[in-house]
């Protein structure tokens, strides 16, 4: 199988060009390319085994020796850059002689054992041994050799053999450079130097397994252990990631039907080869055991489950959709779409509900994560959605991070992020809690400012004070760009006395000159940007935060170029793409709002329906309704409302006073579990369609195995549609992507022959830019002149009292993904095998908390059990939860408040009470009981199909 060509060292991006010749042929490349760079240009192959165009130029292996006119010795082509005019041979007697030598070292510690050897067939040692025409080796193994070193097979994915190991250092280099984990080290000298790991094993080591050690690696040292175990790969298909927000390009190196490895894609505009723990490694729920993968239906979620075939389910889903229409009215059905859906898969869901259904009851699940970010960009800026591409982090002076956990939510921007810190870029870091950037190898922040949680609005404003009333507004920007009055009063309300850092001091607890020094920073430190995240968007003024942080980025000029720019760090693979598709209840594709005439007129000619101008229920308001007996029927599209929205009894109340839940998914998950339609959904590897990253990167997902419940998600919504009486005459993904650039002016350029030229395209992607955009409001903002507003701060409902005095927040984890239903059912839960609170060692000490106790977490919405972690990562009065596995009910506890414009649940702010116990709580007890009942009808169900 044939892999991208490597070029041994990165190319360099210099306007100044150099021509030299190399073996005869003249070749033009950019100052401060390498020899070996630029013979690749050429297309002579200089052998290599230390050198890779992922990592900087090493010299250590010896065998890219060269020669160079009128220089004396034999450079190594890969640290030696080139220079006008230079006459380099890469072949001569003398070279062959000297490679022959070095590979002869090599051969003579390293094990013969080729044919049974996993990395046969895709060795670089190998290659070069044949490449350098090594015939024999004249040393025995009769000396010290490392030939018996012992296997570490510890981690779940990778085994590490030293006796296969060159001591190249790729892997060290692979760890620093590209992840910024620093885990791995060459430790000793000589004959002894050899990669360790700091511990024991991998396992236990820092390492976080994100793969580039492994794809460094040039021999069988680290080696995938699907690869042992099947074989190596003959074919790949380039595809895109379906966990985090980032996005990541991946080759998905197949046998046949057999997914093998998936490797990070080079030329990924989002990860340029990099990847993480899930990406890279947690795919195996697409074939996991507990998939479902024929349709069920039942009339009550007391009943067993009745397997049928794909007519009768989609027959059965439809009757019952047109029955609760006929009695309660159309109002009383609705859907949720997917954010792990295809843009594709997404648009024809809120197609059938605005055309077929003939309301605009649909909503998605930024709801609850994002929604803020498109209501308070849209107001000040014009678009809702990030202004850069990932890329620009490398030229930003100074970072701000709010609300964000790069590191764990979105592992490859965050590696690239450290490696912009490393350069020297400054770091601030708004969070009431110590995620890893704020201290870790090589990487400090500048600033902790370490709020009180529900106090973000207060954090801006001073903030904003200080530029406004030490002078360090860009007057210049903001009267070119800006609404001046709006401008004059923010400018007006941030200065008064009550929202200087001295006010706020002990609202924020954080200490009035640090917020100072930090705002003096973020306004005078050159190229600054903002990233942020759920810690800014889930509180009851989330919109007012987002309106914020444009507000202060306007303000000191710090959008419309290359580093700077307002990021949301959006949390699902397809997030961006779901609400570009029209999937709130008062949006149209494109953001354009449900009332307007012209845009609906555009889809009612489209469509042959008429639309609603009137905005749909949004989720809060379904599950209210439901329970108050007006909304009847959801058709769930790859969402769990059940474990990831607030206030988890409230919402399976809603479910159960239902009289039709179709869930739409790989897994009996917790919301299908009170659903009496199940239709099985296809996973990332066996559809094709397109997925949006944070950063308005549209990418190809590409089918590499046939689906197996036998169709795509696309084609199962329009099978219900045309049950409905409304066919959907799509023959492809393709031709509903067409569709969508018809009819959503920033996505007109978009189609799968562009992103198959491209690789990748970021909207707007129109006439003006048919190649995409990837900043945004270069020369004016897409509403006109950007708008400021005025940001009260209004504390939260939620406080702490007597009988709750701590605040509860959540967060996620690396290793595992959202509601855990995917990474769950991966090798992932060796690394977080359950959902723990971590406390403070006073609030610990004061409850007599222990390590690993179980403690009961009361808050006015609920009670769960998790068990303690004791940490100084949280602050006092503060404690935090991860919401991966649902048997913890980190949702049983946040309550229904809500942002003020968009109902994003307040998850970060829950008031709570924490005390040793000794068992579960009754919401487990009773959870547990239901589940299991749950599971055992659906599996009975497929044993029975089995038998018969």
């Amino acid at each position: 199988m044939e892999h991208q060509k490597d070029y041994g060292t990165p190319a360099s991006h210099s306007d100044q060009q150099v021509t030299l010749n190399i073996d005869g042929t003249d070749v033009t490349v950019p100052a401060g390319t390498s020899i070996m760079h630029a013979a690749m240009v050429a297309g002579v192959s200089v052998p290599k085994l230390c050198a890779t165009d992922s990592l900087d130029p090493f010299g250590s292996c010896r065998l890219c020796l060269v020669e160079i006119e009128g220089r004396r010795g034999y450079p190594a082509s890969c640290t030696t850059p080139v220079d006008n005019g230079l006459k380099v041979r890469t072949q001569s007697p003398k070279l062959a002689d000297i490679r022959r030598g070095v590979m002869e070292l090599y051969i003579s510690d390293h094990p013969l054992d080729c044919l049974t050897c996993a990395a046969n067939g895709d060795c670089e040692l190998q290659d070069m041994a044949g490449a350098v025409g090594l015939r024999e080796v004249r040393y025995g193994y009769e000396g010290e050799n490392h030939l018996r070193a012992e296997k570490d097979t510890s981690n779940p994915y990778f085994t590490f053999d030293p006796s296969k190991c060159i001591v190249c250092s790729r892997c060290v280099r692979a760890c620093e450079e590209t992840q910024g984990t620093f885990a791995l080290t060459i430790q000793g000298r000589g004959f002894e130097s050899k990669v360790a790991s700091g511990v024991n094993n991998f396992l236990e080591s820092e390492c976080v397994s994100c793969g580039a050690c492994v794809q460094a690696c040039p021999t069988a040292t680290l080696m995938e252990k699907s690869v042992i175990q099947h074989g190596q790969p003959e074919h790949s298909v380039t595809t895109t990631c379906a966990y985090c927000g980032v996005g990541c390009s991946f080759n998905a190196e197949m046998k046949g039907e057999e997914l093998i490895r998936m490797v990070p894609n080079k030329d990924g505009g989002a990860n340029h080869g990099h990847s993480c723990v899930k990406g890279r490694f947690a795919w195996g729920y697409a074939t996991h055991k507990d998939r479902i993968t024929k349709p069920m239906i039942r009339k009550s979620i007391t009943d067993p489950w009745t397997e049928v075939s794909w007519d009768e389910a989609i027959s059965y889903a439809a009757s019952e959709i047109q029955r609760i229409q006929v009695k309660y009215g159309k109002e009383s059905v609705g859907a949720i779409t997917s954010s792990r859906c295809t843009n594709e898969e997404v648009y024809v869901v809120q197609k059938l509900v605005r055309a077929v259904f003939g309301s605009n009851n649909v909503d998605t699940c930024a709801r609850v994560c994002h929604s803020p970010t498109g209501y308070g960009l849209k107001q000040t800026l014009g678009e809702s959605a990030g202004t850069q591409t990932f890329d620009s982090v490398m030229k930003s002076d100074v970072i701000m991070v709010i609300g964000a956990n790069p590191t764990d939510g979105h592992p490859v921007f965050g590696s690239q992020m450290k490696r912009r810190l490393r350069e020297g870029a400054k770091l601030i870091v708004a969070d009431p809690r110590a995620i890893d950037l704020v201290s870790s190898p090589h990487v400090k922040a500048d600033y902790h400012l370490k709020l009180r949680p529900g106090t973000n609005v207060a954090l801006i404003s001073a903030m904003a004070h200080v530029v406004v009333t030490e002078g360090l507004v860009d007057e210049e920007f903001v009267k070119a760009r800006c609404e001046w009055d709006s401008f004059v009063m923010w400018r007006d309300f941030v200065a008064k006395p009550e929202n200087s850092p001295e006010a706020l001091e002990s609202e924020l607890g954080i200490q009035a000159a640090d917020l100072r020094a930090a705002a003096r920073l973020f306004a005078t430190g050159g190229n600054a940007a903002i990233y942020y995240g759920l810690g800014v968007t889930e509180h009851s003024q989330g919109s007012t935060m987002v309106m914020g942080i444009a507000n202060l980025a306007m303000a000191t000029g710090n959008i419309g170029r290359e580093g700077v720019g307002v990021n949301p760090l959006r949390g699902q693979n397809n997030v961006q793409g779901s609400c570009d598709m029209g999937s709130m209840p008062h949006e149209f594709t494109g953001y354009r709002h449900v009332s307007d005439d012209a845009t609906r007129a555009l889809f009612e000619s489209a469509w042959g329906r008429p639309l609603s101008a009137d905005p749909g229920l949004r989720i809060p308001n379904m599950l209210d309704q439901a329970i108050e007996g007006s909304f009847k029927a959801l058709y769930c599209n790859g969402e769990d409302i059940a474990q990831s929205d607030p206030d988890t009894q409230h919402v399976t109340h809603a479910l159960e006073s239902m009289e039709c839940v179709i869930v739409q998914d790989l897994f009996l998950n917790e919301t299908a579990m009170y659903a009496h339609v199940f239709l099985p959904g296809a996973s990332f590897l066996e559809k094709t369609g397109t997925f949006t990253n944070a950063e308005r990167r549209i990418s190809p997902v590409r089918r590499v195995m046939t689906p197996k419940n036998g169709y795509e998600d696309w084609e199962i919504t329009a099978k219900l549609s045309t049950a409905l009486g409304y066919p959907m005459h799509y023959k492809h993904a393709s031709d509903i992507l067409d569709e969508i650039a018809a009819l959503t002016p920033t996505f007109a350029g978009v189609s799968f022959k562009k992103l198959d030229e491209l690789g990748s395209v970021q909207w707007p992607c129109t006439d003006e830019f048919p190649n995409g955009t990837p900043t945004m409001h270069i020369d004016e903002f897409v509403r006109g002149k950007g708008k400021f507003f005025i940001t009260q701060y209004v504390p939260t409902t939620e406080k702490v009292n007597a009988k709750y005095p701590l605040i509860l927040t959540t967060g996620r984890i690396l290793s595992q993904y959202n509601v855990g239903a995917q990474t769950r059912r991966t090798d992932n839960v060796a690394w977080h095998p359950e959902d723990m609170v971590e406390i403070h060692p006073h609030d610990a000490e004061d409850r007599g908390i222990s390590e690993g106790d179980w403690v009961g977490i009361a808050s006015r919405a609920g009670e769960t059990v998790l068990r303690a972690k004791i940490t100084e990562r949280v602050q006092p009065g503060v404690i935090y939860t991860t919401f991966h596995h649902p048997e913890s009910g980190a949702n049983v506890i946040t309550t229904d408040n809500s942002d003020w414009a968009t109902n994003c649940p307040e998850f970060k702010v829950t008031a709570v009470q924490v005390t040793r116990v000794s068992q579960l709580s009754d919401w487990q007890r009773s959870y547990r009981q239901f589940s299991e009942e749950q599971i055992a009808f659906a599996q009975n169900t497929a044993k029975e199909a089995r038998i018969e």
